[in-house]
């Protein structure tokens, strides 16, 4: 029965949680605001999540949670050196491919999401078998370097996460 009611407990507490953080306030109208999302939006979109993600290892997603932190404070340094002191003919952005070896869908959108909201880079598509991350970056001097990294920090601690 609760199964039925709160189909996913942990998105709903996201949901409400990250609606009174975009209010800039907990008020008592912005708290029951974010519950009743929290509470409506997931039971509304359960149609569209045949089965519910597995997480494994909590301790991965909070060190997971604290790179990715990490790495986007140090990127916007690098960005903010790049963009002021260095000229535009300098830079050597370029598309680069990333070969995935998780299949698993939560997996490869949570490491395109992070790849994104790393100042510096963007991802731009996911091959059609989803074996693969098209993945735009402002400055790579050494692609191989970037992929390797990529893999190395974020999708090796995804694959630990979703299994």
């Amino acid at each position: 029965m609760l199964a039925r009611l709160f189909p996913h407990p942990l998105l709903s507490c996201l949901i409400a949680v990250v609606w009174v953080l975009l209010v800039n306030g907990p008020s008592p109208g912005s708290v029951l605001m974010g519950l009743v999302l929290g509470l409506i939006l997931p039971w509304l979109t359960r149609p569209f999540w045949p089965e519910r993600p597995r997480l494994r290892a909590p301790l991965t997603i909070l060190e997971y949670v604290c790179i990715v932190l990490f790495d986007i404070c140090v990127a916007n340094l690098q960005v903010a050196y790049l963009v002021l002191f260095r000229r535009p003919e300098a830079l050597r952005s370029r598309f680069v491919v990333v070969p995935l070896d998780t299949r698993v869908p939560e997996a490869i959108v949570t490491l395109a999401g992070t790849i994104t909201m790393t100042p510096g880079t963007v991802s731009c598509d996911v091959s059609a078998d989803g074996r693969a991350l098209l993945v735009h970056a402002l400055d790579a001097a050494d692609p191989e370097e970037l992929v390797a990294t990529i893999k190395r920090r974020y999708e090796r601690r995804l694959l630990e996460i979703f299994g």
